[in-house]
């Protein structure tokens, strides 16, 4: 349907939109009209997706003369493919002249595009990557020229390169939508690389969807997002998390078989320099000169030979030229050396070590004799090393890479960092795990440029709140902040806060209560009584793996879990992917023919951040205490540290937002679109807290009813069966009661209508 949004002609994939939907357009339409930032929570389920590509679309359509395009970033390739989906139903109910101009696709990795029979065939991304590189590089190119029989090239790479130097491109990829799968198939119809087809591609494209890394990680974004128009819209969807994946972007950790590795990497580079100098010492001279003219220069590699680029480098850093004592690459492996030797000494430290970047490199420069200004250039000169003597298979060196990457941040970064030293695992101090890490602290660094770079920027989830908070953790001042609820017909989200079981004993994962054998044994029987009173899946949520590692044991020493599992089939999630991604495939067939399951996960999991557990998937969430990060951790105290200098976060102000954004993560799964119902359970005695409860979404809150707030196992257990009984009677899926959940196209005209009367 088409509907005016204050003057501005609205194109909507469907018969009728939610209030929630119209009014969020209404401020990403303000947001996009003060070319500035926003941030807005909108709740699960409420088809944020379709508003936001919508509505950004219409307004690019409606201002020719101002053309917007769109980047938008996901977190897996499970919601790329979705987004594609949704823009590719838009798509379709656009006018034909404008549909026929508009190109959209998605970008993702080798592994997911390669077409290649042999080089797909390899499990891991990885393997794609180096074999992709042995058939597409400039240098074994060149050598096909002159011996095509024995040099074995991609096709597919010949075909892109051949359409890109003719500037023939689009020709191979018309207009419309692709998905990950759709270029696949173009690639073989077409007989071109996908992979590189989309890279080149899209500069050119009106929406792109992507990872949050090609933006964020400074050594990809350097390669594939440096040539984006400033007129792009960027839109990090599901961004609750932004500022830990900003963090670990930017972080490294070195342990000691890290510099092993490194070692080898450089006996191996070693070699290979000895070789090019008696067989063609004529390319290591003019890799020497080609330094001489500074970093900025690596632009103009093929787009073949560049997978790797500079990292986070401040524009005047690229403009200098490399140091002379590590242009020659002989010169640059000592130098190497003698810094891998020297962290290899200061890992065998028996202390733990806290200093500023500043105070390390001074610490590198003392022992190593390496001034503070030359490591800041090291990532970028290994690359250029590696492309100069032809190596294609990089993955290999990935230890010397790591120790390049540290080099250089700590060469250009003097603040929101710290090195910390610790030889012992911080959970268990008797073992002995020696680790060097490179910690950021402040996540504006890594997401600063896409500010600075892009005029609108829409930071948007289902759990942001307390929302106050993301400006202040990532140094930006958004034009919008607005927090919406969710409008329904019948309450069909049932939040509870259980604070004791039926023995009246209070339950929590405190310190000095998570181990009480009573808060043990009510929470087993809490588990034990709703699967004997909720059909199909129920998931539960545990704060860490330890603790479900160690809960899980009780009860089955209790006979807990043998009493559960009467009532419904156990599956538990591991850190090991595989083994989870097959326990969730029986989880689902569990739910399927009706035996239902119960799914034991983990707060910040995998399953946690990307699963969904709609319809009879999950009836019933239950989050385990509260998700607080382990304070003993030396990164956390460094991090609480400088938040509380430099941005006046308190420590108690961070921990809290951040343990409340996880577990209404976690509880959010039960949610996924408003025909969906299901029952959300806060064990726990601190959530009946003001200051805890309140930072809870509003759409959660708005149904977390007073008498919903001190429950014991057997309350919560009568609430739960009334609250099933009421969601099996029939309701007006319209909205009733003078309040619409639907408005149709009519109700649109007949509210612009009002407005302007007004």
């Amino acid at each position: 349907m088409w509907f005016d949004l204050d003057g501005l002609p609205v194109c909507f994939p469907y018969e009728a939109i939610y209030p929630e939907q119209h009014a969020y357009m209404g401020e990403l339409k303000r947001a996009l009209d003060a070319r500035g930032h926003a941030l807005l929570e909108m709740p699960t389920g409420t088809g944020k997706t379709a508003a936001l590509i919508s509505l950004i679309t219409s307004y690019s359509l409606a201002n020719p003369s101002r053309p917007l395009h769109l980047i938008y970033c996901t977190r897996t390739v499970h919601e790329m493919e979705k987004t594609l989906a949704e823009l590719r139903l838009l798509f379709s109910h656009l006018r034909p002249e404008d549909a026929c101009h508009l190109l959209a696709l998605g970008l993702s990795s080798r592994k997911n595009l390669c077409v290649h029979p042999q080089v797909s065939a390899s499990a891991a991304s990885d393997s794609v990557d180096t074999g992709c590189r042995r058939l597409t590089a400039s240098w074994v190119r060149k050598k096909a020229d002159s011996d095509r029989e024995s040099t074995p090239l991609c096709n597919y790479f010949e075909t892109f390169y051949a359409a890109d130097r003719a500037g023939d491109l689009a020709s191979y990829i018309p207009h419309g939508v692709y998905t990950l799968a759709d270029l696949r198939s173009l690639g073989r119809e077409r007989r071109i690389c996908p992979y590189f087809l989309a890279r080149q591609m899209v500069k050119h494209a009106n929406v792109v969807v992507y990872s949050y890394q090609y933006l964020l990680d400074p050594k990809v974004a350097s390669i594939v997002s440096t040539e984006m128009q400033k007129e792009c819209v960027v839109v990090f969807d599901e961004a609750h998390n932004i500022d830990n994946v900003c963090i670990e972007a930017m972080s490294v950790s070195i342990r000691k078989q890290t510099l092993e590795g490194a070692e080898r990497n450089l006996r191996h580079i070693s070699q290979e320099i000895d070789r090019f100098k008696a067989t063609d010492a004529n390319r290591l001279r003019e890799e020497y000169n080609r330094l001489v003219d500074g970093l900025a220069q690596r632009g103009n590699l093929p787009i073949s030979d560049a997978w790797l680029a500079n990292p986070a480098l401040p524009d005047d850093i690229l403009k200098e030229a490399v140091p002379g004592n590590i242009r020659r690459a002989e010169h640059f492996l000592a130098v190497l050396w003698r810094l891998v030797r020297t962290l290899d000494e200061l890992i065998e430290t028996g202390n733990v070590v806290n200093e500023r970047p500043v105070s390390f490199a001074s610490s590198i420069y003392s022992l190593a004799v390496i001034d503070k200004i030359t490591p800041r250039f090291f990532y970028d000169r290994l690359q250029s090393l590696l492309l100069t003597l032809e190596i294609t298979d990089t993955d290999q060196f990935m230890h010397i890479q790591k120790i390049c990457d540290f080099a250089t941040l700590i060469g250009t970064y003097t603040r929101g960092f710290s090195v910390i030293i610790e030889p012992y695992d911080d959970r268990m101090p008797n073992i002995r795990d020696p680790v060097i890490q490179l910690s950021c602290h402040d996540a504006s660094l890594a997401i600063q440029p896409v500010f600075n770079h892009f005029q609108t920027v829409v930071i948007t989830s289902g759990t942001l709140s307390p929302i106050d908070l993301y400006p202040r953790l990532l140094n930006f001042n958004p034009v919008i902040r607005r927090s919406f609820t969710m409008s329904l017909t019948r309450d069909c989200i049932c939040p509870m806060v259980l604070t004791r079981g039926s023995d009246q004993l209070p339950v929590s994962t405190k310190f000095d209560m998570h181990n009480d054998p009573g808060v043990v044994r009510n929470y087993g029987r809490l588990l034990l009584e709703m699967a004997s009173a909720v059909p199909d899946g129920i998931v539960c949520f545990f704060v860490s793996y330890s603790y479900m590692d160690g809960i899980v044991s009780s009860w089955n020493e209790m006979g807990i879990l043998q009493d559960i599992m009467q009532h419904k089939l156990v599956f538990i999630e591991t850190p090991d992917v595989v083994e989870t991604t097959l326990a969730l495939d029986n989880y689902r067939k569990a739910c399927d023919c009706g035996r239902g399951a119960v799914f034991f996960s983990v707060a910040r999991g995998k399953v946690a951040e990307g699963i969904d557990f709609d319809r009879h998937y999950g009836r019933l969430v239950i989050m385990f205490g509260v998700p607080f990060q382990y304070t003993l951790s030396k990164i956390l105290r460094a991090r609480l540290e400088y938040l509380r200098e430099t941005f006046q976060i308190q420590e108690g102000d961070f921990l809290t937002f951040d343990a409340s954004r996880q577990a209404s993560q976690c509880v959010g799964r039960v949610i996924r679109s408003k025909a969906d119902y299901g029952m959300m359970i806060f064990a726990d005695k601190r959530y009946s807290r003001h200051d805890k409860r309140s930072k809870l979404p509003g759409w959660m809150l708005s149904h977390l009813h007073d008498a919903h707030l001190n429950l014991s196992t057997d309350m919560a257990q009568h609430t739960a069966r009334e609250f099933l009984r009421r969601m099996a009677q029939p309701h007006d899926k319209a909205g009733s009661g003078g309040q619409k959940t639907l408005l149709t196209e009519k109700d649109l005209q007949d509210m612009s209508r009002d407005a302007m009367e007004m």
